[in-house]
């Protein structure tokens, strides 16, 4: 308790200062709270993350907008058959006055890298990108560079139009710190967006602080309390995704064929101190934890095809995880 009090006050301004961001964030992007909220999560954790949503539900503006709020580099990359992976890490490019091959980075080297529609890119191009996530790193020729810092990938996959797509492998879907589904604005928030885009002028992101201000806000997430107890009710929880007959739950066993490694016991513990700075506490609750468990859990989990004839998706099964798994 007393290493929360001591923290209590960075951990205040700290949660001002994102609240400043949430804020600018939201005077362009409108109805999309929670996505903004979960995109700083990943942020703090430097995690990356997985849109998922149909086509103009703003999240290309809201990438854009907030790599303005904390003065970060952006960068799209539309992701397409054709593509190769020189298109996203770079390739050596022939200098004819100096007569010696120069290298040329992509467009990976960003803050903030939006890649849009990452399942119609072919194996080839996933797997460099791939190595950029996990490494933080480029091979262009023999030479290895460094990405900038932070570097966070938000890539967004159409749920409906599947024709012509590269499922992600599950190695590469286990790298996302977080799968976001992204949903339709309230009909009151439909009419604020449409009023915004037919102003004069449409606004530009408003920045309100700096990377080196996000690196240490992420120090102060690195110190948020999190109970013994908490852990261990994280750990049943991922758990119960791969023996779901130990919770009580015998009739979940046959529709998951793969259950979470232990990378989302990490991620989930991680996100849940990011959740609590946001909200200004020092210490991590269970309700943050079972906030966080859908958009943590839902795509590591490998669904059988029993699951899939009768319907069922993996947030209505890790639902009832939650129900069974006892809260301390």
């Amino acid at each position: 308790m007393e290493g929360q009090t001591a923290i209590q006050p960075e951990v205040e301004r700290a949660a001002g200062r994102l609240k400043e961001v949430q804020r600018a964030a939201s005077e362009i992007v409108l109805g999309q709270e929670e996505l903004i909220e979960l995109v700083l999560v990943g942020l703090l954790c430097r995690g990356h993350i997985l849109l998922e949503g149909v086509p103009g539900l703003a999240k290309t503006l809201t990438v854009r907008t907030l790599a303005g709020t904390v003065q970060g580099s952006f960068q799209r990359l539309q992701f397409t058959p054709d593509l190769l992976p020189a298109d996203v890490t770079g390739t050596l490019v022939f200098d004819p006055k100096t007569g010696e091959f120069v290298a040329h980075k992509g467009p990976v080297f960003a803050n903030l890298i939006l890649a849009d529609e990452i399942n119609r890119a072919p194996a080839k191009v996933q797997s460099a990108l791939l190595e950029a996530m996990e490494e933080r790193q480029v091979t262009i020729g023999d030479t290895t560079y460094d990405l900038p810092e932070p570097f966070l990938v938000l890539a967004t996959q159409n749920p409906i139009e599947q024709e012509g797509t590269y499922p992600l492998p599950e190695a590469q879907l286990d790298r996302f710190l977080l799968k976001v589904l992204v949903d339709y604005p309230s009909s009151e928030d439909e009419r604020r967006i449409l009023a915004l885009h037919l102003a004069e002028a449409f606004p530009q992101p408003r920045p309100v602080t700096t990377l080196d201000a996000i690196g240490e806000i992420e120090e102060v997430a690195n110190q948020v309390y999190v109970d013994d107890r908490i852990r261990s009710y994280i750990v049943s929880l991922v758990n119960a995704t791969r023996r779901p007959g130990e919770a009580g739950l015998g009739d979940v066993a046959p529709l998951i064929s793969f259950g979470a490694s232990p990378r989302a016991s990490i991620a989930l513990a991680r996100a849940s101190r990011a959740l609590a700075l946001i909200r200004g506490r020092a210490f991590v609750t269970p309700e943050d934890v079972k906030e966080l468990a859908p958009p943590v859990l839902r795509h590591r989990l490998v669904l059988s095809y029993e699951a899939d004839a009768e319907g069922t998706t993996a947030d209505e099964i890790i639902e009832r995880l939650l129900l069974a798994v006892e809260v301390p």
